[in-house]
């Protein structure tokens, strides 16, 4: 048995309505990440310069040396950049992703942001990888992180971005109880509840598209315009899908050192014009975003399938398919995961072990299901799944002449295929049985059974969909 840890389903075709405040068909958050101060740097400790993020293409970490053309460039968005947006976006509840040791570093800088009423969310300790970092090493950092700016703003942050994270960071960051939400994702267009060790939390997912780290990297905006061509198709299109009633979420990410530089804050200031002109827009920061999800979405506790072990899995699933736990004792050792955690994943790893099984196994199943309306159901003796779904087309409750018609083509049927009449019942009407009764009798035998192991994986997924609905 294997368990795989992705969750490549998310909300699916089912995506929850996001219900944001005032009936806003989407909203809008801008991230301005603060950095400055907190990169790699010799000063601060660390082996090297920094290389990530910056003007110079291809820059490579100096081993021992400080980088004075990097450390300025840094410079620039604590000292020019950073104050030009501020200038821009001081009315807007903007979330900061800042750097614990940046912050402690810049003290105009936090005054300006705690008068502008923005939300101060934490971006790690350092501005560093943390993919080689040691757990215990990370779990310190963060713990630390949490400290330094609790001391440097005045309150503990409620928000968690890494951004250059590991597999544990999620993780840790949770098992601190710190966080009204964690931003180390990029899957989602909402907010989504993940569990760590038991423990519910949000994760409110960033953004790499509509940012303009883009700026920085080969394959990404040479122009204010492609930038603000890129924000403002991505607005149009989930404004629409808002109008549609999918509101959704734009998540904006800005770095002082890049988008405030002159020609590319032009045109973030034509984009956030754009969006402020149309209606039903809600402008938020996270933490906003987070605590509405949290009120209008709470977790819901459920059974994992994926969590089950042996047994209780097929105690749940092993009469989806009539009369064959082999089925689900089969399904529960194939690599299983969050994905399968529906009806539809469940029912593909059913009929995943039901589709490779030998004809003759498959034929057991067939025989297994009883005749419509046949002696079975009239001794009581259906299983509870099959009672109910005879009885929701009124197959309980026929007259003697339709008894006595469903009886001779049951005898038909089973005497011509070996096996009985079966069909999904609760997609059917009892006309409509009858019609496919009297159609499907003149089928040669490889095309029926065809169509009964059709019918019969139709069934499981009925079954599935109620017990979930439960």
């Amino acid at each position: 048995m294997t368990r795989y840890p992705r969750d490549m389903t998310g909300y699916g075709a089912n995506v929850p309505a996001a219900n944001w405040p005032n009936g806003a068909k989407i909203a809008v958050q801008i991230v301005l990440n603060y950095e400055e101060g907190g990169e790699n740097n010799v000063l601060h400790g660390d082996a090297a310069s920094e290389a990530f993020l910056s003007e110079i293409t291809g820059a490579q970490p100096w081993v021992g040396q400080r980088h004075w053309n990097m450390e300025t460039i840094y410079e620039y968005g604590a000292r020019a950049g950073f104050w030009r947006l501020y200038r821009m976006l001081g009315d807007l509840p903007v979330t900061v992703y800042a750097v614990a040791s940046a912050l402690a570093r810049a003290p105009e800088q936090v005054k300006a942001m705690r008068t502008a009423g923005w939300e101060i969310a934490s971006h790690g300790l350092k501005w560093v990888e943390h993919k080689d970092m040691p757990e215990d090493e990370e779990r310190a950092q963060i713990a630390e992180a949490i400290r330094l700016h609790t001391e440097v703003v005045g309150t503990p942050p409620r928000g968690w971005y890494t951004g250059r994270c590991s597999m544990n960071t999620n993780r840790l960051a949770a098992e601190t109880g710190q966080f009204a939400y964690l931003a180390d994702s990029y899957s989602d267009e909402l907010p989504y509840w993940e569990q760590f060790d038991g423990r519910d939390q949000l994760v409110v997912p960033y953004t790499m598209d509509c940012n303009d780290m883009r700026f920085a990297i080969q394959a990404g905006f040479t122009t204010g315009e492609q930038f603000e061509s890129y924000l403002m198709d991505s607005f149009d299109v989930l404004y629409a899908e808002g109008q549609e009633g999918a509101p959704k979420m734009l998540s904006i990410g800005l770095h002082c050192r890049l988008v405030g530089r002159p020609g590319r804050a032009a045109a973030l200031k034509r984009a956030i014009a754009y969006m402020q002109s149309h209606e039903d827009v809600w402008f938020a920061s996270r933490l906003e975003i987070a605590e509405h999800w949290a009120r209008a979405h709470p977790p819901v506790a459920m059974e994992r399938p994926s969590d089950m072990d042996r047994a209780r899995f097929v105690q749940a699933f092993g009469g989806m398919f009539e009369h064959s736990p082999w089925i689900a004792e089969g399904a529960h050792a194939l690599e299983l995961g969050r994905t399968h955690d529906t009806a539809q994943g469940v029912h593909q790893a059913l009929a995943r072990v039901f589709r490779s099984a030998p004809v003759q196994k498959r034929m057991e199943v067939l025989t297994a299901h009883p005749d419509l309306a046949g002696k079975l159901a009239a001794a009581k003796r259906l299983t509870a799944e099959s009672t109910a779904e005879q009885a929701s087309v009124g197959l309980d409750a026929l007259t003697d002449d339709e008894r006595a018609r469903f009886t001779a083509l049951n005898d038909a049927y089973t005497a011509k295929f070996g096996f009985p009449f079966i069909i999904a019942v609760r997609d059917n009407t009892k006309a409509s049985i009858m019609d496919a009764f009297a159609r499907r009798i003149e089928n040669d035998r490889d095309t029926e059974f065809a169509e009964a192991c059709a019918q019969v994986e139709r069934i499981a997924e009925l079954r599935l969909i109620e017990w979930f609905a439960a």
